[in-house]
């Protein structure tokens, strides 16, 4: 029997849950809040600094979000939002830290340039347009292009050490981009709720999602130590649980989740901490991504600043494995198996050889072969200079779809039921930089009957809540030097 009950049950200790802990905690005080995270720590799968690549996605330097149509048009259309969703994560950060909820932002954040390089005539031509199209936006202002190897060389040496001589290339470079460290992120967060009476339960898994007559909901977990049983009641519950949320939503019964799967796509980087090397490069630099690659495998050589320390990371590298987290299980591929979804999983499977032939090829891929990548960004590469570490898996979501049987998701899912009782999340990029952004969204659906009590506390935290800031040029240059100001990341 359950003994307890609370008002929100939160099912994960990422970057997701600690956001909406967080805003909830500070919309309703009064309200009994429980995280779950099935590790003995939390911040330990996706939002560990070492198993993402940190970027704060603003859309800056990312190419996917901004592909070419079979026109040869680029629509900024998708950039602009993902750096408004970005921009609403910074102001939110701003106010934790103006109000101590937050350390100093150097423990989390830190300026980074954003770049976009590519070689050849149609990559070139293609990341003019692209230019010429943002450069126009409010929120990309002071975005930079350039085809001058001296030029390219000030921003960033190593891509044009030894470079060969003739090739044609380009870069875009935005001296405004930032490095986010989700990890520290995410423990400061879980921290503060600790400390203001949130119950965080680590090493315990939740094994049932049961709706009661009354319409809530009977969370059962498992203690992992000692295997002890429990069970509480819960008015709402967020599934956070990286690619194990579709199978918690599958075991809540929830009809909104019929027709999704997920394919688990590993990842690894090369990385170095050698200061010689770390000294030259201050800058994240996305190029295109390989044919067949899905959106989290663009290849991109990275400043990461972890705990004070800098390297440098170059991937990813896809790798393969059926569990739905690095801590998973290899039963978790065919054990999201349902008569609702296995139709556009296939189809999924058939529509994308590409996406097949790419995994194969880069398992074929040893040391050698991935520093080989690795020189295609810097030339001057040495094996013995980088180590190989393991990221974390990511979730890639396949859903039904009315005219093709079934597609591959790029991108963020929520999935909520009907009565908003109830919502998880699906996906991966840009997911943990737009956390603010997906929580919002969530707590309009869930608790539309609050939003109006609760939306001057949201403009107080987020003060583009509800607006934007692309089509406002002197609201969004504003906003942005106040929380570069804020974050202490003027450049």
């Amino acid at each position: 029997m359950s003994t307890e009950t609370y008002d929100a049950v939160l099912i994960g200790g990422g970057i997701m849950s600690a956001t909406l802990g967080t805003l909830l905690k500070q919309l309703q005080p009064d309200w009994r809040i429980l995280v779950c995270e099935r590790l003995p720590r939390v911040a330990q799968e996706s939002s560990n600094a070492w198993n993402n690549a940190g970027t704060g996605h603003a859309a800056l330097c990312e190419l996917n979000y901004m592909p070419e149509g079979s026109d040869g048009s680029v629509d900024p259309a998708k950039a602009v939002s993902i750096n408004e969703q970005f921009q609403q994560s910074r102001q939110l950060w701003t106010s934790w830290v103006n109000a101590g909820v937050l350390d100093a932002p150097s423990t989390f954040i830190n300026a980074t340039p954003h770049m976009t390089f590519v070689r050849g005539e149609k990559d070139v031509a293609y990341l003019k347009k692209r230019y010429e199209s943002l450069k126009e936006q409010p929120l990309f202002a002071g975005i930079e292009y350039s085809e001058d190897s001296r030029v390219i060389n000030q921003w960033a040496p190593l891509l044009m050490t030894r470079r060969r001589a003739g090739e044609p290339f380009a870069a875009t470079r935005v001296p405004a981009g930032t490095d986010v460290d989700f990890g520290s992120l995410t423990r400061q967060l879980f921290d503060h709720l600790q400390s203001h009476g949130v119950d965080v339960l680590t090493d315990t898994e939740v094994r049932r999602l049961k709706k009661k007559s009354d319409g809530t909901w009977n969370v059962g977990y498992r203690r992992v130590l000692g295997k002890s049983p429990g069970s509480v009641t819960a008015r709402f519950v967020f599934v956070g649980a990286g690619g194990w949320a579709i199978k918690l939503l599958q075991r809540s019964g929830i009809p909104e989740i019929r027709g999704y799967g997920v394919f688990p796509i590993g990842g690894q980087f090369l990385k170095t901490s050698n200061p010689a090397i770390v000294a030259q490069h201050k800058a994240k630099v996305y190029s295109q991504a390989s044919v067949g690659a899905p959106p989290m495998s663009v290849p991109h050589l990275d400043t990461r600043v972890v705990d004070g320390e800098a390297s440098l990371l170059f991937g990813p590298f896809a790798t393969f494995s059926p569990k739905f987290l690095k801590n998973g299980k290899i039963t978790d591929l065919i054990a999201q198996v349902r008569p609702g979804n296995i139709g556009p999983m296939l189809k999924v499977a058939v529509d994308n050889p590409g996406l097949i032939t790419y995994l194969v090829g880069e398992l074929m891929k040893n040391h050698r072969k991935k520093v080989d990548s690795l020189r295609v960004f810097m030339p001057t590469a040495k094996d013995a200079d980088w180590e190989l570490i393991q990221a974390g898996q990511r979730a890639q979501v396949m859903k039904k779809d009315p005219d093709k049987g079934g597609v591959l998701q790029f991108g963020t899912e929520v999935v909520t039921s009907a009565d908003g009782s109830i919502a998880g999340l699906l996906g991966a990029s840009p997911g943990a930089s737009t956390a603010a952004s997906i929580m919002l969204t969530l707590l309009g659906t869930c608790f539309a009957d609050r939003m109006s009590e609760w939306e001057p506390r949201l403009r107080e935290l987020i003060p583009s809540f509800g607006d934007t800031l692309n089509d406002r040029p002197v609201e969004a240059a504003a906003s942005v030097a106040a929380t570069a100001t804020a974050l202490d990341i003027n450049v």
